[in-house]
């Protein structure tokens, strides 16, 4: 959160975006869901009065249309100002900002419904809806937003654990956080070498199999009801010793465009849709 005297210092682009920002931090406070750091922390100062504030400065940009400043003035006139309308406010207020920028709610930016199940000690969700024994395996991934991204697709589709390798960047990293949308808080994560991993199958009973060229057609590929999947980086893929330790196979997505190639967090989202339909036509047979 910045002081709004702040604001009156910056640029007027760097302004709006600041102040975009912002408020999608305060709807995520108002939630119940704020990102850690970006918790609204002003003790002298009411949250809803801060809004208000940041609103006024937003009815003041010379670029606001008319009609948004209408509606902007109207919310604030509400009376009770509560939870809802503060979120209205908050809501209006920043997308009216990014299309005075001209762009769109990045999918970071977007609100989730804080998470109402119980949690344990370390914070992690105990009563998700998974496939048991579906895990993933993310091997030396270097970018926080694509492990943000794998988490995100992994608690989406149903996954029950995820592994990270020892050179795997770290999931709490902020940026993973961000493109996370809450996620790697809610399913955690175990740091573990191809030895520890392979040791976890077998003391199990849990496969291995890995995405990577060379495969069986994804279209054509047997998931197992159990399984861990290893990824590997874009730059190097999966390691010669994650192969090796591939007990269940290898598994490809054909491609017909010239670069043949895909982002890791994107490939892993098609291989979860894949691997959810074979478990849901293997549980309806």
């Amino acid at each position: 959160m910045i002081e709004p005297g702040k604001l009156n210092t910056l640029e007027p682009g760097q302004k709006r975006r600041k102040l975009a920002l912002t408020f999608g931090a305060l709807e995520r406070d108002i939630d119940g869901i704020p990102e850690k750091g970006n918790e609204y922390s002003f003790k002298n100062l009411p949250r809803a009065e801060y809004t208000k504030m940041l609103v006024k400065i937003v009815m003041n940009d010379p670029e606001l249309p008319s009609d948004a400043k209408e509606r902007l003035e109207k919310l604030l006139g509400t009376n009770p100002f509560d939870v809802s309308a503060e979120k209205r406010a908050c809501n209006l207020a920043r997308n009216s900002l990014l299309s005075i920028i001209g762009t769109f709610p990045a999918e970071w930016d977007l609100i989730i419904a804080p998470h109402k199940a119980p949690t344990d000690e370390n914070g992690i969700v105990k009563n998700r809806d998974f496939f048991p024994g579906v895990c993933v395996y993310a091997e030396d991934i270097r970018s926080p937003f694509n492990i943000g991204s794998i988490f995100r697709s992994a608690e989406a589709m149903g996954a029950e654990k995820v592994f990270i390798s020892p050179r795997c960047v770290d999931p709490e990293h902020s940026k993973s956080l961000r493109s996370g949308m809450g996620c790697v808080e809610t399913l955690g994560f175990e740091r573990k070498s191809v030895e520890e991993l392979v040791a976890y199958s077998k003391e199990n009973d849990i496969p291995i199999f890995v995405l990577e060229t060379g495969g069986d057609d994804i279209c054509e590929f047997d998931f197992p009801e159990r399984g861990i999947c290893v990824i590997g980086s874009e730059e190097l893929g999966v390691s010669p010793e994650a192969l090796k330790a591939a007990s269940y196979g290898r598994v490809s997505i054909p491609m017909k465009g010239l670069k043949a190639s895909l982002n890791v967090g994107v490939a892993f989202g098609i291989l979860m849709q894949k691997w959810v339909e074979s478990l849901s036509k293997k549980n309806a047979d």
